[in-house]
């Protein structure tokens, strides 16, 4: 019903920022509450920051909170995650999901959503 597609990851040095950018095609962004979920290797899936569909409410974990910021331009059907002050902790696998609206919150487990984009590699060197 939608296809994500996520750009902007990378290799940065601690300290450094990075954009991520993730677009959405065959249906309208607005169409759904977005979120960021990351994987590290050996790690749990963390939704690091979640957003409604008017991007009126957003969600950070307290990892990122400070440091991210989450938000969605359905105007252009993309969604962002501005990374800030990136550590080597941050290093993961970003990927961009969406969940079918059906009110004005957000999600903040992994397993809330059932659009999933591939995903896009960001390492922070220290």
């Amino acid at each position: 019903q939608v296809r994500l597609v996520e750009s902007g990851g990378g290799l940065v040095q601690a300290g450094d920022s990075l954009r991520l950018s993730c677009v959405a095609s065959g249906r309208a962004l607005r169409d759904f509450a977005m979120g960021w979920i990351r994987q590290a290797p050996g790690k749990e899936r963390e939704c690091v920051a979640a957003i409604n569909w008017s991007g009126s409410r957003t969600y950070y974990a307290d990892s990122v909170k400070g440091r991210f910021t989450i938000s969605k331009d359905n105007a252009k059907n993309t969604l962002y995650l501005q990374m800030n002050s990136l550590n080597p902790e941050d290093t993961a696998v970003y990927s961009c999901a969406g969940q079918l609206h059906d009110n004005n919150y957000y999600y903040t487990g992994a397993d809330q959503y059932d659009f999933w984009g591939r995903g896009a590699q960001v390492t922070v060197s220290s």
